[in-house]
């Protein structure tokens, strides 16, 4: 993770990698899909299979001789691309906590079958990524950037492999990468009429009506979406991410925050000023490099809040898993938070 709250919220300007990577022999021997087509495996394989191809958010056309099988991602889409049944050789990212357990943004897959290439922010080991041989890169993109991609190596990671990127911020709204999703998934050669992903989608569908019927039969409940760190509390914008902004219009009223930092995704509270805006429930960040409820009780002004005083503290994934099982339970959870909350005047 960045040293800086402020520079992983923003999602711009991935900071650079530290350290010399020496990785010309390594780039050379792999040589991406050219190299592996020289050897006679990648061609078999194309005309057994045909071409695959795929446009991706950032308006690439993505080609390559035959169905991508050595898939390497960001975790979180790792772990969407599991619910469809597709594996992949490698993740970067969030995977695992200190103590070996998957971090929440692993979602179901097994990271003892992945190759963990980083298991932070800007960090990304090349030299293993070239080592698996792989065919396709696939992360999100926020604001042009692949999102976890470090700056400082981007043009060796992406000389191996094409990168593929979902946006899933922006103008989009939550139903969007999930559809986007489950293209890329088709594509790889997921079964979208099996039971699971017919049923997910259904749940998916289910939860956003029962989300909106709870909007409406507990009107005016503010919902106030935090993110705890050791020196400040950053109130985000609903505006600006694809689930909140799906939340937003499913008749959920969200605490705007008045004046944004440099990025525009949030406002940064000195736990001082906690306090400064009202509200009947707090969605938490709940990633492992943020402050969460247990660690709070030692900020005294987390303490008096209104909500946290009633207990209507609710995690927030701030980073979903875009896929239609990972996304039903989120707006399941919210509508049953919202059903019960209480106004705080």
């Amino acid at each position: 993770m960045p040293k800086s709250r402020s520079s992983l919220l923003t999602r711009r300007g991935l900071i650079a990698a530290t350290g010399a990577l020496g990785l010309v022999a390594a780039l050379t021997a792999c040589g991406g899909s050219d190299a592996k087509s020289e050897k006679g495996g990648t061609d078999k394989a194309g005309a057994a299979q045909g071409a695959w191809t795929f446009k991706d958010d950032l308006g690439k056309e993505i080609s390559l001789k035959a169905k991508p099988k050595n898939i390497v991602a960001f975790t979180g889409t790792a772990a969407a691309l599991y619910d469809y049944g597709i594996p992949v050789k490698g993740v970067f990212g969030p995977t695992t906590l200190p103590d070996g357990k998957p971090d929440v943004q692993a979602g179901s897959m097994d990271v003892k079958k992945v190759e963990i290439l980083g298991n932070a922010y800007d960090q990304f080991n090349v030299e293993k990524y070239a080592a698996l041989q792989p065919d396709l890169l696939i992360t999100n993109t926020w604001d042009g950037a692949l999102w976890y991609v470090p700056e400082a190596s981007k043009d060796k990671i992406t000389k191996l492999a094409p990168p593929a990127a979902i946006a899933v911020g922006g103008d989009v709204t939550l139903t969007k990468p999930l559809e986007r999703m489950a293209e890329l998934a088709k594509s790889l050669g997921a079964d979208m009429n099996a039971k699971n992903v017919v049923d997910a989608k259904a749940r998916f569908e289910a939860a956003s009506a029962k989300l909106r019927a709870a909007t409406k039969a507990n009107p005016g409940v503010k919902v106030l979406v935090g993110s705890g760190a050791d020196q400040m509390f950053y109130v985000s914008t609903a505006k600006t991410s694809a689930d909140l902004k799906y939340f937003e219009e499913l008749g959920v009223e969200f605490v705007t925050p008045e004046k944004l930092d440099a990025g525009g995704f949030f406002e940064s509270l000195s736990w001082e000023n906690a306090g400064k805006y009202k509200a009947d429930v707090i969605m938490l960040d709940n990633r492992s490099a943020t402050l969460q409820p247990e660690a709070l009780k030692a900020k005294p002004t987390w303490n008096e809040l209104p909500a946290v005083k009633a207990g209507q503290v609710i995690p927030r994934v701030t980073e979903p898993i875009y896929s239609y099982d990972k996304a039903a339970q989120l707006v399941e959870d919210l509508a049953v938070s919202i059903e019960k909350a209480k106004k705080l005047g």
